[in-house]
Parts: C-alpha cells; structure tokens; sequence
C-alpha cells in the first residue's frame, strides 16, 4: 500500500462521513419541519434513496435557509425548555426549606448545634 493510497483512503472515508452527516442533517430537518406534509416527507425519503447525492443538492438549495431557522428555532426552545426547569428546580430549595432541613438533621444529631447553625446562616445569607 503506497503514500497515495493512504491519502486517497483518507479522502474518500472524510467524503464518506460528510455524505452520511448531509444526510442525517436533511432527515433531522425534514421530519422537525411541522409545515411539510406527510406525502411530501415521503416523497423526499424515497428521492433521498433513490436519488441521493441530487436529491440533497436540491433539497439544501431549495430548503436550506429553512434548515438554519428550524434549527435555531429547536435551540431556542430547547434554551427555553432548559431555563425553565433550572427556575423550577431552583424555586422548590428556598430558604425556609433549608432551614428547616437543617433543623430535622439537628433533631436527628445528624449534626451538631454549631454546623446547623452554619447551615442556616448560609440558607438566610
């Protein structure tokens, strides 16, 4: 196996993983895009498979612009989604509830007077 084997190896495996990743980009978008139908999902599916390298060309031309706001979109919401559950999670631990767990540790000399008091100077801080 010479030099120019190797590099030629390593072109086509990069071009190969490229292709997959266009491909699983344009399914990914497809089927996140709630305005396409359920016939022209299928009809692009089939052309994906039959047709696959044109099939892509077209569809990124035609729908690429597209692709960029559905994926924005999707980070937006997933932000969203993500900032919400931190404010929920985050509402449940309020002071008074460390307080008062600190003061069931103290009851149940899981520690000592001085931790819970450093514990519910640290809640009320």
């Amino acid at each position: 196996m010479s030099f120019w084997d190797v590099v030629w190896f390593i072109i086509i495996s990069f071009a190969f993983v490229a292709y997959l990743m266009v491909m699983f980009s344009i399914l990914t978008d497809l089927f996140r895009d709630r305005e396409t139908g359920g016939f022209a999902k299928a009809v692009w599916v089939i052309a994906l498979i039959f047709l696959p390298f044109l099939t892509a060309l077209v569809y990124l031309i035609a729908r690429g612009h597209g692709m960029a706001e559905r994926s924005a979109k999707e980070a937006r919401t997933m932000q969203q989604q993500q900032e919400a559950y931190i404010r929920d999670v985050a509402a449940k631990t309020n002071p008074v509830d460390q307080v008062a767990q600190a003061r069931k540790m103290l009851d149940a000399g899981e520690i000592s007077q001085s931790e819970y008091e450093r514990l519910k100077e640290k809640a009320l801080a």
